[in-house]
């Protein structure tokens, strides 16, 4: 296998590499960082790390996984009782930090190794050559959500991390030349493999923004940044600001690729900064365990509401209940996704009763969202099986379609869409709705119109609650079994 990171030893020296605020590495001075963490390293088998946005988050990372250890990027939200659980399941030898920054007291026992960027250069260190590795050695392991239980570690290859930037480089035409803005949080895929490896892998440049803000993607796309990644509620704000903000319209108009991930970008979201940038926002499909599995090409046709079609390399298909394939792509048809390729994660940490449960036997992973599938092979997702299906008077229904014809009424700001037992429907709709106007929010009869007249009859809310705000997660991801429980 080659390099994870090819440019550290073959590419320009001088090139800017990582850059947090006023902080930078160029390509020589991260070589020079990684060495000297991974000196520390030798007799490791799998590190910690304290996953702050920061610099040294990055050089961290970076030197673990030339070195050949295993990372477990920690949430530093985390709970006592979560990071607790994530430190005894994954059993990391010692945690890998930044100067001077408290650590909670699960990590109290924990051998310490500080990360200082700027000592390599005073003493730079040996970079170690990982082409030797094994491409089935663990990488990284992450930690999911668990919706009934506690999170489970989804180890993933250095295989699953190769393949899935080398198929979205031939997705996004991502180069060297590209220089990437984001302000993702770096314990998870979005933020970690994608926001801060990927541009590494491709010998380009990575600007971490610390905090997103959209004076700070306007700052740096109209200063020679290309690419943006982003969750929905990032482009939600773009897209609040883009109406008082030219400097943000003509940043966003130059930009090379606009990419949101994590969870879905509205419809109404995509609408508003395409007619104030002439720009179109990639969406792309992935999860913890399988890395990226679609997305929109950027010389693909621009499909707002799809995430695009399979990345070269990775199977994908939609199965019914009983587990039979759909074989109509006819668009309205809604199957779970399953998919099989060298993205995906080798298990799940002490868990072989879960990972066993989480392929069927012939290798396909279990996914557990919905979609529909074009003619074509676009896919688009319309929600989580155990939460956004909604079956009702015979019929599937898909959450998502129903929450981007609600954001489409001038009244909601925010939508969700879940279902709840009703004796005569089996399940009916409801919506929970953020008003655009608290004073006069729209009435359930109003909403239940205007869904009707978008899709059908069928799918219209039968019970309405209004909202101060919608839960969510880190990610902008909308936690619906909070909405549940009440």
């Amino acid at each position: 296998m080659s390099s994870l990171f090819p440019a550290l030893t073959d590419g320009p020296a001088d090139r800017p590499a990582l850059r947090f605020g006023e902080r930078s590495l160029t390509y020589r001075e991260l070589a020079a960082a990684a060495g000297a963490v991974a000196g520390g390293l030798k007799e490791v088998r799998r590190v910690a790390v304290w996953a702050t946005p920061t610099m040294e988050t990055a050089v961290a990372v970076t030197a673990a996984l030339l070195a050949g250890q295993a990372v477990v990027p920690l949430n530093p939200k985390s709970g006592a009782k979560e990071l607790g659980h994530i430190l005894s399941d994954s059993a990391p030898d010692l945690v890998l930090a930044t100067p001077g920054e408290q650590l909670p007291a699960p990590l109290a026992a924990l051998p310490r190794l500080d990360v200082d960027p700027s000592a390599g250069a005073a003493a730079p260190g040996s970079l170690p050559d990982d082409r030797a590795r094994d491409p089935e050695d663990p990488a990284l392991i992450v930690y999911t959500s668990g919706t009934t239980g506690p999170p489970k570690g989804a180890v993933i290859p250095r295989r699953a991390i190769a393949h899935t930037l080398d198929a979205l480089a031939d997705a996004w035409q991502w180069t060297s030349e590209d220089v990437l803005v984001h302000g993702l949080p770096l314990f998870h895929v979005h933020g970690l493999v994608l926001g801060t490896l990927g541009p590494l892998r491709r010998g380009g440049s990575v600007r971490h923004l610390g905090r997103f803000t959209t004076e700070g993607v306007a700052r740096e796309l109209n200063d020679g940044a290309t690419m943006l990644f982003g969750v929905p509620t990032m482009y939600h704000r773009v897209a609040e600001a883009l109406p008082a903000a030219p400097d943000l319209a003509a940043a966003l108009a130059g930009a090379r690729l606009l990419v949101s991930g994590s969870a879905a970008l509205p419809v109404h979201d995509h609408e508003r900064i395409g007619a104030a940038t002439g720009r179109r926002v990639v969406e792309r499909y992935g999860m913890t365990e399988t890395l990226m599995n679609t997305s929109v090409r950027a010389d693909g046709e621009a499909r707002p509401g799809t995430v695009g079609v399979p990345l070269p390399g990775v199977e994908l298909r939609l199965v019914d209940e009983d587990g039979s394939p759909v074989t109509s792509y006819d668009g309205e048809t809604v199957g779970e996704i399953q998919v099989r390729g060298p993205n995906l994660f080798t298990e799940y940490l002490n868990r072989p009763d879960a990972t066993a449960h989480a392929f069927t036997p012939d290798g396909w992973f279990r996914t557990g969202d919905m979609a529909v599938r074009d003619a074509d092979g676009y896919v688009r997702i319309v929600g989580r099986k155990a939460t956004d299906l909604i079956k009702s008077g015979g019929y599937k229904i898909g959450a998502g379609e129903i929450e981007n014809a609600l954001l489409e009424h001038p009244g909601v700001r925010e939508a969700a869409v879940t279902g709840e037992p009703d004796d005569d429907l089996g399940e009916r709709i409801v919506a929970w709705v953020v008003p655009a106007d608290p004073l006069s929010p729209p009435a359930l009869d109003e909403l239940a119109d205007h869904v009707a007249g978008r899709l059908a009859p069928h799918k219209r809310p039968r019970v309405l609650h209004h909202l101060e705000a919608l839960p969510r997660n880190d990610m902008g991801k909308i936690m619906k079994r909070a909405l549940a429980r009440g």
